[in-house]
This record gives structure tokens, C-alpha cells and sequence, in this order.
């Protein structure tokens, strides 16, 4: 039987105005020390998008979510932090910040199959 793998989770959080500190849910982190695994998955709903009011370019905040996949990911040319080891771009991405892109704090669990335990999350919190 396969063993219980260890993980963390945050929702990454879209706040049009950090101000005021509302915001919705548009993207999801997950990683596991063990596993070497880190994956990051995101979906801006652009009708969802045009029904705030605020100043920001969704072409912007997309490539702000590439990029954050981008380091999550590791890739070469993403700078210093993508070259760090999974559990540190974990804590990066997930640092506490005020910008218009966010994570909720890391949440733990255990799952039998990463990916799996992923896509059930990714449903409920962000579609």
C-alpha cells in the first residue's frame, strides 16, 4: 500500500486593492520536501476579471503568474530564486507580501497521490 506523502498547499490570491485586502482565488501551490515535488497552477477567469474595478491589465497580472510558475518550475531563466531548492522557492512564493498577486498561508496534508490530491484542491478552492 502507498504510503502517506507529506505536503503543503497555499492558494495564490489575486487582490485587486491591496488596500482594502478583498480578493479572489486564482491559483494554487502545492509541494512536498520528499517528493521533490513543487507544482503551481493558476486560472484568471477573464469575465471574473472585468467585473473589478480597478486599474489593472489582465495581460499584466497573467505574466506575473507566469513568472511565478516560472520559479516554481526552476527554469533557468528566471533568476536567482529559481535556482534555489524547491522547499526555498516554496517559502518565496509563499513570503508574505502586499502586492496584487498573493499566496494564503501554507496549509499541510497528506496524500496518497500529489497529483491527484492537487487537482481535488485546485477544483475547490480556485474553480
Amino acid at each position: 500500500m502507498p504510503e502517506d506523502k507529506i505536503y503543503e498547499y497555499a492558494v495564490i490570491r489575486l487582490v485587486p486593492k491591496v488596500e482594502r485586502e478583498e480578493f479572489f482565488n486564482i491559483g494554487l501551490i502545492m509541494f512536498s520536501k520528499r517528493e521533490k515535488f513543487i507544482k503551481v497552477e493558476f486560472y484568471l477567469c477573464p469575465d471574473k476579471f472585468k467585473l473589478i474595478k480597478s486599474k489593472l491589465d489582465y495581460a499584466d497580472i497573467i505574466q506575473n503568474l507566469e513568472s511565478f510558475q516560472k520559479i516554481a518550475d526552476g527554469s533557468k531563466d528566471s533568476g536567482p530564486v529559481a535556482e534555489m531548492e524547491i522547499p526555498e522557492r516554496f517559502r518565496w512564493l509563499t513570503a508574505v507580501r502586499s502586492a496584487v498577486v498573493q499566496t494564503s498561508r501554507p496549509h499541510p496534508g497528506k496524500s496518497k497521490d500529489l497529483e491527484k490530491t492537487f487537482g481535488k484542491l485546485f477544483e475547490e478552492l480556485v474553480k
